[in-house]
């Protein structure tokens, strides 16, 4: 049994159970629930207190990573601005499209209020600043009192300077910090995967505990999640279309029979690293020179993740409807920035870990408690794959648009010159 089917077996089994309970004997159900609620909050504890040196470790290094890419030439610098303009864009629409969809299909208050009280622990995580305050925190004055504070935004601004700090640096120096921030992400992510272990325990706990005082509210409640953070991924992935066809001067069935083999196997292998040799192949078929494509879909995969931006902040502005949180414009803005920041950090990370790592840091910044988390990644099954199937069709756009502004007059020596250039 994979990790994802053991941990939505948990959620399921602890809902049911905990409804059962509450049904037989209620008193009895929630009396239990004095015994799981600590497990369940011990384990949350467990992904919390790697969060903060990970994102450290992660912008250093993606930085880092982007830094080399971009100094290979013309093509990558291309990729990069392109793929950066889309990261921004694509947040700022969920930062609009996901409120509006919560008004007009919201969580009915019934099951809004019956969550609330089933996470007792979920508190707003300090007060609501209005935008004054919010450009007044931006740039911490104390990072050890930021990081302990979970000031995410804040954090992330200097872990941002620092990086392009290091940057700057001679290789020989640059070098030896970069490795010691890989070290410490390879560590914490060992550390993660037992967390990870234990997930089905953790999340069993805490599911009980929702079930025993939600009943079937709980279910109801999720699918709505699913369908409302999944609609957010879908729109990113339609917007990859229009993409493709002007960026890559294409008709629009000419890109999409192209694509859908990758996408075919995106949501086999939920892997955009697997549906890398499709995508090659799209891209070429689509008219990009194999060298371009080449440099641009390994720098994509690597770096790129369309939809993440979008749909980490959909889920932070969710958890805010479900508990009732406000969502001023100085927690939107710090919601967006923080969301479009640390996206190129969280690469090749495994989609639990990524879930955690991605979203924790958009939910701190707007003070949106992070306890419903583990409930939520238990059914990130659905969403990634629209998560995964639009990057792929993102990728594939931004590659055969960056190819159509490349592979002409001097481009055969650019390229090579990059190619000779380019980083296993």
């Amino acid at each position: 049994m994979s990790q994802a089917t053991r941990i939505l077996t948990a959620l399921v089994g602890g809902i049911a159970i905990g409804i059962a309970a509450a049904a037989w004997s209620p008193a009895n159900a929630l009396a239990v629930t004095a015994v799981t609620q600590p497990i369940g909050s011990a384990w949350l504890h467990g992904l919390q207190m790697v969060i903060v040196p990970l994102i450290v470790g992660l912008l250093v290094t993606g930085i880092g990573a982007t830094a080399e890419a971009a100094r290979a030439g013309r093509i990558t610098g291309r990729a990069i601005l392109m793929i950066v303009v889309i990261l921004w864009s694509t947040t700022i629409m969920s930062a609009f499209v996901m409120p509006l969809l919560l008004d007009l299909f919201p969580l009915p208050e019934s099951l809004s209020t019956a969550l609330r009280a089933a996470l007792t622990t979920a508190a707003p995580i300090g007060t609501v600043p209005g935008i004054g305050a919010f450009f007044d925190g931006i740039v911490p004055t104390n990072i050890v009192a930021a990081a302990a504070s979970d000031s995410f935004l804040s954090l992330t601004v200097f872990a941002l300077a620092f990086a392009f700090a290091i940057t700057r640096l001679p290789s020989a120096q640059r070098a030896i910090l970069t490795g010691f921030f890989q070290a410490v992400v390879d560590a914490l992510l060992v550390l993660i995967g037992w967390v990870l272990k234990l997930a089905p325990i953790g999340i069993f706990a805490l599911a009980y505990g929702v079930g025993a005082r939600t009943g079937t509210a709980a279910f109801g409640a999720l699918l709505h999640y699913i369908v409302c953070v999944s609609a957010i991924g879908f729109i990113v992935l339609l917007a990859a279309y229009p993409v493709g066809m002007i960026g890559g001067r294409v008709s629009l069935g000419r890109f999409a029979r192209a694509v859908a083999p990758a996408q075919a196997v995106a949501i086999s292998t939920q892997s955009s690293l697997a549906s890398l040799p499709a995508m090659l192949k799209g891209s070429v078929d689509l008219g990009a020179s194999p060298a371009t494509a080449g440099i641009v879909l390994p720098l994509a995969v690597a770096i790129f993740r369309a939809t993440s931006p979008a749909m980490n902040l959909a889920v932070a502005l969710y958890v805010a409807h479900w508990l009732g949180v406000p969502i001023g414009p100085a927690q939107l803005a710090a919601g967006v920035a923080t969301a479009a920041i640390t996206t190129m950090s969280s690469v090749s990370l495994p989609g639990t870990i990524s879930f955690v790592a991605s979203v924790a840091p958009v939910s701190l910044a707007m003070g949106v408690p992070i306890e419903a988390l583990g409930l939520l990644i238990a059914v990130e099954t659905v969403p990634d794959l629209f998560r995964t199937v639009g990057n792929v069709t993102m990728d594939t756009a931004v590659t055969i648009s960056v190819s159509a502004r490349s592979d002409h007059g001097d481009g055969a020596q650019e390229i090579s010159h990059e190619i000779s250039h380019a980083r296993p």
